[in-house]
């Protein structure tokens, strides 16, 4: 079993953790990295979308609970890579007004302490490590770049491109989707993604998706320096006597407790657990959890309000890979609603079994064979707003999402006009097919955009983190994951994540030497 002291430690392999380790690993400073999953075993069960989506094989078996006590099942997953093994690698920058204080019609998204401008040249390095098919220059509400995405955007496909025109007639701006996915389509053979309906929500078999696993960990398992330990999952962090400085992690690996050390500790769990693990780790020092002064650790949590909605035609469609469209036309607004409503995107290729998810069990699988194979799913994405009470807390080691809905109206305008938009290019087909809309909001289970747990800024009283993400009470502990965001934008937040862990790794290189 590795021992001693390491000049880093990580706690996590996710977007953050994953992508931190591959940033430091050339540097040859000796680094633990702490995953408490396994490497997801590659296996035919991968691409079968009875044993992913229906009984639910690789999700945590964890239990949590609502601010009422509900019991929650939370969708996500503990392996090597987080749940970027299972994203659909939407990889977007946020907008500059993003980072800016914006007035939304239940409240306000605060200005960040970084602007855009700061971001910029680390999402070009998050694009580049992450293989980031795209083309600027569609969408009006992207943000200034110095060069182009690194690989071309994923291609439509036929009845995916006649949207895209329809859309267009209709005077929106659609876009492809920025996407981390390892397709050649101009070699096929020397592609690693072969374009199947089994991306999104699912581990692919093959590692072509750019995850943090395949992009950021592998590669830096190549490197000596750096040692990599599975299934130890860390249970708490102790300090000095004077609370200023973390002397060990304690990890249980294989049903023993064990003790590493380190000049530095990240702690990269995810927003919600990387908060749970802070404030399980309350010791004299820090009574309400460490780096808790400011008793925000775990407050103003966000996960994004979103909700799909399915159009079902009357004809049968071929689709197999439709996750390559977007539309920012309502993210800032419209006409008569001056105030943000968010993104809207393809998802992925609904199967059987998730037509079948929410359906009653003495139907026929064929009704749900002809729902997938008539169905375009649509992702809706509101801004989650930043509220002190909405919050990650423990208690009897008891794992609680305290969280009430805001910017509910705003959320409902944008499902109502976008099902607008979607029966107006139906009644130009000339064919008289018609289309069923269905809408599924989802629910506090559905954590896979966490963030906000432990937000950054320069004051003590009003932050967790300085803007390097490291503590403001503890001097060589730092949080690199999406807990330190101060507010959630509207548009998928892998890329900042990763953007922001390259940003921290720079920084902590240079205070290693």
């Amino acid at each position: 079993m590795p021992n001693g002291h390491y000049d880093v430690i990580i706690i996590g392999t996710g977007a953050g953790g994953g992508t931190l380790a591959n940033i430091l690993a050339p540097s040859g400073k000796k680094i633990l990295v702490l995953e408490r999953g396994t490497f997801l075993p590659k296996e035919k069960a991968n691409w079968d979308s009875k044993e992913v989506v229906q009984k639910d094989r690789y999700r945590t078996s964890e239990v949590w609970y609502d601010k009422k006590g509900k019991a929650i099942h939370p969708l996500t997953h503990y392996f090597v890579g987080g749940n970027t093994k299972f994203y659909g690698s939407a990889l977007y920058r946020f907008r500059e007004r993003d980072f800016e204080k914006v007035i939304h019609q239940d409240g306000i998204s605060p200005e960040w302490p970084l602007k855009y401008q700061d971001f910029a040249p680390y999402y070009t390095q998050a694009e580049r490590l992450y293989e980031v098919h795209g083309q600027r220059g569609f969408d009006p509400t992207e943000p200034p770049s110095s060069e182009d995405y690194p690989f071309p955007p994923i291609s439509h496909e036929p009845y995916i491109q006649q949207i895209n025109y329809a859309l267009k007639d209709k005077g929106f701006h659609p876009s492809y989707q920025p996407l981390g996915i390892k397709l050649n389509e101009v070699n096929r053979f020397l592609s690693a993604c072969i374009r199947c309906d089994t991306c999104e929500s699912f581990p692919c078999f093959l590692d072509a998706k750019a995850d943090a696993d395949v992009n950021g960990v592998r590669p830096a398992m190549a490197y000596p320096n750096l040692t990599l330990l599975t299934e130890a999952k860390v249970l708490r962090l102790h300090t000095n006597a004077s609370g200023r400085q973390v002397t060990g992690v304690e990890a249980e690996i294989a049903g023993n407790s064990q003790m590493f050390s380190g000049e530095i500790v990240v702690v990269a769990c995810g927003a919600i657990n990387s908060a749970v693990l802070l404030l399980k780790s309350a010791n004299d020092q820090h009574p309400d959890g460490l780096a808790n002064s400011s008793n925000l650790v775990g407050r103003n949590y966000m996960a994004h309000k979103y909700a799909a909605v399915v159009a079902l035609s009357m004809k049968p469609n071929p689709l197999v890979f439709p996750k390559t469209l977007a539309v920012n036309d309502f993210y800032w607004g419209e006409k008569g609603f001056d105030y943000p409503m968010g993104n809207v995107q393809l998802t992925g290729k609904i199967s059987e079994e998730k037509a079948a998810i929410n359906g009653l069990p003495f139907v026929p699988r064929g009704i749900y064979k002809a729902v997938a194979d008539r169905a375009v799913g649509w992702f809706l994405m509101t801004e989650d707003l930043p509220d002190s009470n909405n919050r990650v807390r423990v208690k009897d080691e008891k794992i609680f999402l305290d969280y009430t809905n805001n910017n509910e109206q705003a959320f409902n305008r944008l499902i109502k006009r976008w099902k607008q938009v979607l029966k107006s290019i139906e009644s130009d087909k000339k064919n008289g097919s018609s289309s069923l809309y269905i809408t599924t909001k989802f629910s506090l289970k559905d954590v896979g955009h966490q963030c906000g747990t432990c937000r950054f800024g320069e004051d003590p009283q009003t932050s967790v983190l300085d803007i390097n993400c490291r503590t403001h009470d503890i001097d060589n502990l730092y949080v690199v994951d999406g807990s330190f965001f101060p507010s959630s934008a509207a548009l998928n937040p892998t890329l900042t994540i990763i953007a922001n862990a390259l940003r921290v790794g720079e920084h902590l290189i240079e205070r290693l030497k």
